[in-house]
């Protein structure tokens, strides 16, 4: 049986995607025509990421959340400094998945104090470089624990760890599932209470839990449900703790509409829930600091993904407009990133935008390949070789979770705007 994605006849039609407007015809991106955007980015394909959506999904967060929940940006979504650069300045925290992605968060000014690290396989180097760097490590197996001790040892330094916890429940509804059963991730509930001991016999810094169930769920009802569960479950491990509970990451897994038929998430409730598990927190464990960690819903409808028309053809009546760029930009657009049934990301001809032409089109890469698609069948804008194509909702796992060296083609460029 083949593991190449399923692709359906027909491509159903997207909502529009409302925050990038149209002016005379033209996609309009950082307040500028997609086509003078192009002449600045000098080539194509590019990304471009709209700052103002940024600051306007942060202000958003704000206003719908309470005061008192810090929000973490988990740059691993976009780790280009520019965006995290921007982001250090607009959250209370940068979340990180490896040293590298350290590196960036430290140089675009993010305080150590606000920086977490988590992975399921740290390295003794990276330990060291987190130890060194000040920063909060999640800790996700008994084996971090001795080599983290070593270094505090060795530098004079305090060796600040969070337990990752693997919760024994799942987060209903979500894209990808990050904790319940059997996992790589953290450490499974019923052996955390020797694992925290032991934390405090090698007098480590312990400061918290870190518990992320799972990713891209628009259903606010069941983010609240898994909230609720984490907070309960940190509670009650709080009880075998070496010391107060200061830090609480709850996860994030708020999720943006990519497909027909999805719906923006709620916030509404999301805060009215957190609300009360702030009131309870001040009373149960007054020391902690609630954390939503979020990276997609952050960045993922601030993003473009532009490639321009090199052909047009049409192979016994379906007409394919062949693009300089394709899933080796854009794996998770191409349906190659997680979908089993492949489905479409929003995508118009940019330049086009307004045209009222339309026919049914696919839009597919250079690769050698037939899994470089990045639209099927859908309703778009006449295009002609020269103009530009772009994928929506691409701020999020794009550029930097793709294959840009397969098949040597060019690679393409980021800006943000």
């Amino acid at each position: 049986m083949s593991d190449a994605p399923v692709f359906p006849k027909r491509a159903p039609a997207h909502a529009a995607m409302t925050q990038f407007p149209i002016r005379d015809g033209e996609l309009i991106v950082g307040g500028q025509k997609l086509s003078l955007l192009a002449e600045r980015v000098g080539q194509t394909p590019f990304y471009a990421y709209d700052r103002s959506l940024l600051r306007a999904r942060a202000a958003q967060l704000r206003d719908a959340l309470p005061k008192q929940v810090k929000l973490h940006y988990a740059m691993k979504a976009n780790p280009l400094p520019a965006v995290v650069g921007l982001m250090a300045g607009l959250v209370d925290g940068i979340d990180v998945a490896s040293a590298g992605e350290l590196q960036v968060a430290l140089n675009a000014g993010a305080d150590p104090a606000e920086i977490s690290f988590a992975g399921p396989g740290k390295r003794d180097i990276e330990l060291n470089q987190a130890v060194a760097a000040g920063v909060l490590i999640n800790v996700e197996s008994p084996r971090e624990l001795p080599v983290l001790a070593a270094a505090s040892q060795r530098m004079g330094l305090p060796a600040r760890v969070a337990v990752r916890v693997n919760p024994d429940f799942e987060l209903k509804g979500s894209g990808m599932k990050m904790g319940g059963g059997p996992k790589q991730f953290g450490i499974d509930t019923e052996v955390l209470p020797e694992l925290l001991a032991e934390i405090g016999r090698l007098s480590l810094a312990f400061e918290g839990f870190h518990l992320f169930a799972g990713s891209q769920n628009l259903r606010a009802e069941s983010i609240c449900e898994a909230q609720q569960k984490s907070y309960e479950l940190a509670l009650r491990l709080a009880q075998h703790a070496p010391a107060p509970v200061k830090f609480l990451n709850l996860g994030g897994g708020f999720g943006i509409p990519y497909f027909p038929g999805e719906q923006p998430l709620d916030l509404a409730p999301i805060g009215e829930n957190l609300q009360q598990l702030v009131g309870r927190a001040a009373q149960e464990m007054p020391q902690a600091s609630l954390v939503i960690e979020l990276g997609r819903y952050f960045v993922g409808e601030a993003g473009v993904y532009v490639t321009r028309i090199v052909d047009r053809k049409v192979s016994r009546g379906q007409v394919y407009l062949v693009a300089d760029g394709g899933l080796n930009h854009h794996l998770a657009a191409s349906g190659n990133f997680g979908q089993v049934v492949r489905k479409n990301y929003p995508a118009t001809i940019g330049n086009k935008a307004g045209s009222a032409e339309r026919e049914p089109a696919s839009v597919v890469g250079p690769l050698c390949t037939p899994l470089d698609l990045l639209a099927d069948r859908m309703e778009l804008p006449v295009a002609e070789v020269g103009d530009l194509a772009v994928v929506f909702q691409s701020g999020a796992y794009g550029r930097s979770a793709s294959p840009q060296d397969f098949l040597g083609h060019p690679h393409c460029v980021e800006v943000l705007v």
